[in-house]
């Protein structure tokens, strides 16, 4: 299964491209190292944005469907 990147995964995703980016340029390693696992952890918060934007729109349709087929 292919998961699909909502704009709000995507936004995390660009955050965390700034950072590694941004880290590359440090001198200081430990300072780099922040960065690094601070940019980790805003991908996994966009694998999880995307994945519940993907899960309310599926109870979203679950429920016009059947709201429709109630009618």
């Amino acid at each position: 299964m292919t998961l699909q990147i909502s704009p709000r995964g995507r936004q995390y995703l660009k955050t965390a491209e700034t950072l590694l980016r941004t880290a590359k340029t440090m001198t200081d390693r430990a300072v780099a190292g922040q960065l690094k696992a601070l940019a980790d952890d805003y991908e996994r918060r966009a694998a999880k944005a995307s994945r519940d934007d993907a899960d309310k729109a599926s109870a979203r349709l679950a429920y016009n469907v059947e709201r429709a087929w109630s009618a």
